[in-house]
């Protein structure tokens, strides 16, 4: 296969013919984004809700949002950036014509994208959503909510939630930030996916100031009109553990699995309950450890003895990772307690030390021991004794009539102690965790099952953090920004499909993996980019003499690329007639 990256790369060769021209045109892996775009629907619902009714536009606004989420899906580029990054492409698998890529300037997709904040967005999402339920045969009895921050660099001054034509838009505020940035601007992301694949199923973006404890009602009740009832599974983290939502949730005859905060009445119930009590542990699940010699994992379930304060099931879970990582994680904790008393003890010494008083030392302690989040463990005492010296009243060898004056300065000594009876408490509940439903008929370890599912849906928020590149946004406008965040959903939707449609191929064929790692190593669980990336530098080359093409030499894929298609079901002629009108 030719590796020329160049939109037109022209080698003359002159021969008893005359002089040959090779030019060559960039296809990548955009034939499979395009197949799965196709079954999504996408290009479809994109014309019925940006309809092309205005002579004066050059790129109709469907193809101009297609090419946006292909970008996205392919190699994010800034929107300021389409139009080059376009360019090297077979037109037509942009929806494009020959020369149209020059036309994919920031302020068209800018304009574009007020037509796409504009539009019926919820309905288009809806139609494409429900078009890949039934496309694709998406199981969505078991749906994961879970939020994300997007966080911007900037002040966005004018993204404060004002309306555009009658709609909110989104503001972008300081709020408890995920990525750790509190001192950045931030919007909310809500994503909730499948637990077939983990399919996107809907988003939400809301104010950075939004708290995640608020979303979960409408979050469902957008789910309930999707999927057209309200009986479907609906797993989230300790924030749906609230009283409002599970019993919104309840009341519809929904049904919930979340894990229970540490310090609720259910949680400090079972602590105190397993003092004296041995819990049957039932075994859940069991898996190999990751090294040669390692322990099995181990997942036990207990249901406990009592229903939680709202009359629902409690599903305590103990794992064996988790564990070793309290054990491991209080044992730190300890030594860095005991070592910051020991810092402290050398900073009261000192000659420079500001430390004069009872009441400052104990301050200072306190502050120590919270810092090492060793509170719970470690606890101190202060000692006080006084130094008493004499020093002469005035300069001078001393002699048998010198004055001296006596002076006395306290002394502070800080002793720590290990808490050991908090230590015993929390060593007896090492590794559990509690999960709470309204279900009657799961088992616990099917509980327990939907839960762990959780991890996937993270995956999907790496995924718009990492290859979608969401952030940093170079766009000002919020609108705009909500109409971007609608493409990368889109992009996320494509990538899963892709991901998913690999995956259960390879398990129908029993295949345990594909080598698309350097050196050929195998890997069990395909990602979109991983996927998509080895299709990257296939090209269709011309051979054109006085004008004309003499011969057209199509991208000659590997037996990898082969095989790769053939499990995404992807027809190898979908690179032969690329881009073919």
């Amino acid at each position: 296969m030719l590796t020329d990256t160049a939109n037109c790369v022209k080698e003359d060769a002159v021969g008893t013919s005359g002089k040959f021209e090779l030019s060559s045109e960039l296809i990548g892996c955009l034939p499979i984004v395009q197949h799965f775009l196709a079954r999504m629907g996408v290009a479809e619902c994109l014309e019925r809700h940006l309809p092309d009714n205005d002579a004066r536009l050059r790129l109709a606004p469907a193809v101009v949002i297609g090419a946006v989420v292909r970008n996205i899906v392919v190699s994010h580029r800034p929107v300021y950036a389409i139009g080059e990054w376009a360019a090297p492409y077979v037109p037509g698998l942009l929806g494009l014509g020959a020369g149209d890529a020059l036309a994919l300037n920031d302020d068209r997709v800018g304009r574009m994208l007020d037509r796409l904040f504009d539009a019926d967005r919820a309905t288009l999402v809806t139609e494409t959503v429900l078009s890949v339920i039934r496309n694709f045969a998406v199981d969505v009895s078991q749906l994961h909510n879970d939020s994300t921050t997007v966080t911007f660099t900037g002040s966005y001054t004018s993204a404060d939630g004002r309306a555009r034509g009658g709609k909110a838009t989104p503001a972008i505020r300081h709020g408890h930030n995920k990525d750790f940035r509190p001192d950045l601007k931030q919007l909310l992301f809500i994503l909730t996916v499948s637990a077939d694949g983990a399919v996107p199923i809907a988003y939400r973006a809301t104010d950075g100031s939004t708290s995640d404890d608020l979303t979960h009602i409408p979050t469902w009740d957008e789910l309930a009109r999707l999927v057209g009832r309200p009986d479907f599974l609906y797993v989230a983290d300790s924030k749906l553990c609230s009283s409002e939502a599970m019993g919104h949730i309840a009341a519809r005859k929904g049904r919930f699995v979340t894990v229970v905060p540490h310090g609720r009445k259910e949680d400090t119930f079972f602590r105190d309950w397993a003092q004296a009590h041995a819990p049957a542990w039932q075994d859940a699940e069991r898996r190999k450890g990751d090294r040669i010699g390692d322990p099995d994992r181990v997942w036990r379930t207990f249901e406990a003895p009592v229903p939680s304060t709202d009359g629902y099931r409690v599903i305590w879970v103990h794992s064996s990772d988790k564990a070793a990582r309290d054990s491991a994680t209080r044992s730190a904790r300890i030594e860095a307690g005991l070592a910051a008393i020991d810092a402290l003890q050398s900073r009261i010494e000192s000659p420079k030390s500001r430390l004069k008083t009872r009441v400052a030392v104990e301050q200072a302690t306190t502050a120590a021991l919270a810092e090492a989040r060793a509170a719970r463990y470690v606890e101190f005492s202060v000692t006080e004794s006084t130094e008493v010296s004499f020093l002469q009243e005035r300069r001078g060898r001393p002699g048998e009539a010198t004055r001296y004056r006596k002076s006395e300065k306290p002394v502070f000594r800080v002793e720590a102690k290990v808490r050991a009876e908090n230590v015993a408490y929390d060593a007896v509940t090492d590794g559990c965790f509690p999960l709470i439903t309204n279900d009657r008929e799961m088992t616990p370890a099917e509980v327990l099952a939907a839960y762990r599912y959780q991890p996937n849906l993270e995956r999907r928020h790496h995924m718009l953090k990492g290859p979608q590149d969401v952030a940093p946004v170079f766009v000002e406008n919020p609108h705009r920004i909500e109409a971007l965040l609608l493409c990368h959903f889109l992009a996320m939707l494509t990538e899963a499909l892709i991901e998913r449609e690999i995956r259960a191929s390879m398990k129908t064929e029993e295949i345990a993996g594909i080598p698309l790692y350097p050196e050929l190593r195998n890997c069990p669980a395909p990602s979109a980019p991983r996927i998509l990336e080895i299709f990257n530098m296939a090209q269709r080359h011309h051979l054109v003499s006085n004008g004309e093409v003499v011969q057209v030499f199509e991208p000659e894929l590997t037996p990898l690329q082969q095989k790769v298609l053939e499990l995404l079901h992807v027809p190898v002629s979908a690179y032969t007639s690329a881009g073919a009108s």
